[in-house]
């Protein structure tokens, strides 16, 4: 959007499109205390396993928030929270010498370590988590051992069990580091992207999403401007979502290979019309029109006016 039509929408009484991200961006952060509550669920679950396995009373040590928490591209309404517990090896060492399937056995021990505490405490289906599922979030565990290479390996319990690899950091500095060179833009466009996730029940990993943005991102020619250019960001990456159907993604650090699939396509090509159709009004200077298409990919958290 020009500045010429920026200052007509200004004129006209209706937001202009800088402002209406502006906005969009604030409404789904969380709260204070949607935070502070967050803080409290994950520290006391850290707590408890740092006492358990550990005998410490400390609320971080050993652990380390990975996911949206971790990489700060958490979004309202509040979701899951991920961490990443780094047992002692004396405990691999111990499962090691059991039969049969290791690392269910392992998440078992950690669940009915946590339901000393938690006494709703899950184990979810992926055998890779514990959950604890509180009323407003969900803190998920995944028991870790440390690698002499800053990598870790996490429990996957199908097909007999196995360790995988993880690198959280990897990913971590892969996003904050985008960020920078973004201005900022990397970390704006993954929390759209999940409020579109989230409410129009996209089913696209949150994870993905946050590999296409910085992927997305590399080459797009205003990746390092403001907020007046987000009616195009949005556009463009999901034409650029589009693009990406059926193809892979590699993990930052271990360089897993995903398949994307295009099971979630269909909701993105519906989102690119809507947001061609926004770009169109706001461009003509008609922004409660662009409002109304916007709303039908970020519901009401992205003003209409």
């Amino acid at each position: 959007m020009s500045i010429l039509e920026t200052l007509l929408a200004s004129s006209s009484g209706g937001l202009t499109v800088g402002q209406r991200f502006d906005k969009f961006l604030e409404n789904i952060r969380l709260t204070e205390g949607q935070t502070f509550d967050g803080e409290t669920k994950h520290c006391g679950v850290r707590g408890c396993l740092n006492a358990y396995y550990y005998g410490v009373s400390s609320t971080s040590a050993n652990s380390l928030l990975v996911g949206s928490w971790g990489k700060h591209t958490r979004i309202r309404p509040p979701r899951d929270i991920d961490v990443l517990f780094v047992l002692p090896y004396a405990v691999y060492e111990r499962f090691q010498q059991r039969p049969g399937n290791k690392q269910s056995q392992l998440l078992q021990e950690v669940k009915n370590a946590l339901a000393r505490t938690y006494s709703t405490t899950q184990m979810r289906g992926d055998g890779q988590v514990v959950i604890v599922p509180f009323t407003s979030y969900a803190v998920e565990v995944a028991p870790a051992f440390g690698l002499q290479n800053g990598q870790y390996w996490i429990c996957d319990t199908n097909d007999g069990g196995r360790y995988k690899t993880v690198d959280p950091v990897a990913e971590i500095n892969l996003v904050q580091s985008s960020d920078k060179e973004t201005n900022g833009n990397t970390r704006h466009l993954i929390r759209m992207m999940k409020c579109w996730q989230g409410y129009c029940n996209v089913p696209i990993k949150s994870f993905w999403i946050e590999i296409l943005a910085i992927e997305f991102l590399k080459s797009w020619e205003h990746r390092g401007k403001s907020t007046v250019y987000y009616d195009w960001m949005v556009r463009d990456f999901f034409a650029y979502l589009v693009r990406r159907a059926g193809s892979y993604i590699y993990t930052a650090g271990t360089m897993e290979m995903i398949y994307l699939g295009d099971a979630w396509k269909s909701r993105a090509e519906t989102a690119l019309e809507r947001a061609r159709k926004a770009c169109d009004h706001e461009s003509g200077n008609r922004p409660y029109s662009a409002g109304e298409e916007w709303q039908k990919i970020f519901s009401t958290f992205i003003p209409a006016g």
